[in-house]
């Protein structure tokens, strides 16, 4: 019994002083940017209620609007920027979402996907009341814009969708099953625990640093995986402000019933849709794009050269160039 209780003593004093030692040894600074409620010099709007990290370039005089929407959930518009080149041509609107980026942080309850639509409506209401709108959306803004066009078909003129993840649950349940691949073995859980270990360190801004800090490293370690074809093999280097870990968990748990509202009224929209798909993507790329096309009632796909998912970040002078084509053409006439 003693060489039973000294064993075990034994075992957790190392356990304790391998612990205590990873702590020392990880010791310095891991900043985390402040968000809109604690830095008053971002630019930022109140909308329903919640303020807002939002940047509007302004366009040439009576432009229309157009409306960009970042990854994630909890993602921000940070490696989108390239699109404010459109500003030539068009108003455009930037926005973290409600709990993400450096918007401010809300409870679970308001980030499900009825959350987020109702905060899209009211921002187009603040920023274009009755004019013309268009929507730019990546990845989850890309999901996110589809429910909104099914949701309100005649408030948006048109629409732009790179690489939506998936638009059912069916599809969530492949995306989850393919994701796994790049989540677990020893790296992966290794780089969880040191960069849980690092996340003890984080001290502020505020209450949701720590996890914020937590949960964005481990998805930029996923979309980063050499196996994972988010990137063209050289890792993922978009960059990112801060990433919204409940924001990110809340719709990750979110019943099939809300996932499957996604793309269920789609094909209510009679206006053009351009899917963008990264050549390197064989993921999220042309195959799964071209299906996702097929719910709507006027889209078309382009598949942009030496981009992986990021299509904006990787390659945007061929991004642009076809959402440039695309905004340029003339609204459809009425059908006879």
């Amino acid at each position: 019994m003693r060489r039973i209780l000294r064993w075990v003593i034994g075992l957790t004093g190392a356990v304790l002083a391998i612990g205590v030692g990873l702590v020392l040894a990880t010791r310095g600074d891991y900043p985390v940017p402040a968000l809109v409620t604690g830095d008053p010099s971002l630019p930022a709007l109140e909308i329903a209620g919640i303020r807002l990290h939002v940047r509007v370039v302004d366009g040439p005089p009576g432009a229309p609007t157009v409306i960009v929407l970042h990854g994630g959930p909890g993602g921000d518009f940070r490696s989108l920027q390239a699109l404010a080149a459109l500003s030539d041509s068009h108003r455009v609107v930037f926005y973290d979402q409600r709990g993400a980026g450096l918007s401010e942080r809300v409870p679970a309850g308001a980030l499900t996907l009825d959350g987020h639509l109702a905060e899209l409506a009211a921002l187009i209401d603040h920023v274009a009341p009755g004019g013309p709108v268009a929507l730019i959306g990546h990845s989850w803004g890309a999901m996110l814009a589809t429910a909104y066009l099914g949701a309100h078909p005649g408030r948006i003129d048109r629409a732009v969708l790179i690489e939506p993840g998936f638009l059912d649950a069916a599809g969530r349940d492949r995306w989850t099953e393919e994701s796994r691949r790049y989540m677990s073995g020893p790296g992966f859980l290794g780089a969880a625990a040191l960069t849980g270990v690092r996340a003890v360190h984080v001290d502020g801004p505020d209450r949701h640093a720590r996890q914020d800090f937590l949960i964005g490293r481990m998805v930029r370690r996923f979309a980063g995986h050499p196996d994972n074809p988010y990137h063209c093999g050289h890792g993922y280097d978009a960059p990112g402000w801060r990433f919204g870990a409940l924001s990110s968990e809340t719709m990750g748990r979110a019943p099939a019933s809300q996932i499957d509202r996604i793309a269920a009224g789609a094909a209510a929209f009679d206006g053009p849709v351009l899917l963008l798909a990264g050549a390197c993507d064989d993921w999220l790329g042309a195959p799964l794009q071209s299906r996702h096309a097929a719910r709507f009632a006027d889209a078309r796909l382009v598949v942009v050269p030496g981009a992986g998912h990021d299509v904006v970040w990787d390659n945007p002078e061929d991004a642009l160039a076809a959402i440039r084509a695309f905004l340029a053409e003339a609204p459809p006439g009425p059908a006879q």
